[in-house]
């Protein structure tokens, strides 16, 4: 690896959309790597610190939106494999 950041576009399944309960997961999941990871919203341009929950909750990510993560760090491509994961899962349907 170059040292450059990693990028990978994502797009939020959530029905939902990326509301508080899948923002903490993605907060405490990317606080276990050593990587920085930032998140923009490629709809309006806004890019927030993705391990910062109050940073998330300023991008309004609803259900179909898509997202650009970047990771720069020693752990980059994990990170980047990780995060994108949780987003582009649907949670379970709950009966």
């Amino acid at each position: 690896m170059n040292g450059a950041p990693m990028q990978r576009r994502v797009i939020v399944v959530n029905p939902q959309g990326m509301h508080m309960r899948p923002i903490a997961a993605f907060v405490e999941l990317a606080g276990r790597f050593q990587t920085d990871v930032t998140v923009t919203h490629n709809g309006n341009g806004n890019s927030v610190n993705g391990k910062s929950i109050w940073d998330w909750m300023t991008l309004s990510a609803e259900v179909g939106s898509e997202l650009t993560l970047e990771a720069d760090g020693p752990d980059a491509p994990a990170a980047l494999e990780a995060l994108a994961g949780l987003i582009s899962t649907a949670p379970p349907v709950e009966n």
